[in-house]
């Protein structure tokens, strides 16, 4: 099962895996050391997170809020198939 890289944002890497087609739409999200699971609807939030600050969440949600829309359409024009 590898990673399916949707953006590379201030370093944070955002993707998905190719077999979590029968969970809701949710985004992985890495950066050095810290790895995080966000659902995407029906609105971001945090479903588990491991080495990331506090501060480095907030701002992974705020990026998650201002690419929900991106990142929502990659989900589904991926797992359509």
């Amino acid at each position: 099962m590898s990673p399916r890289a949707i953006q590379d944002i201030e370093g944070f890497k955002f993707h998905f895996f190719s077999l979590e087609n029968n969970e809701p739409p949710h985004i992985h999200v890495e950066k050095g050391n810290g790895s995080a699971k966000w659902w995407l609807t029906p609105e971001p939030h945090l479903a588990y997170s491991v080495g990331f600050k506090a501060s480095e969440e907030r701002r992974i949600k705020q990026l998650i809020k201002q690419h929900q829309h991106e990142l929502l359409q990659a989900w589904n024009r991926y797992f359509a198939d």
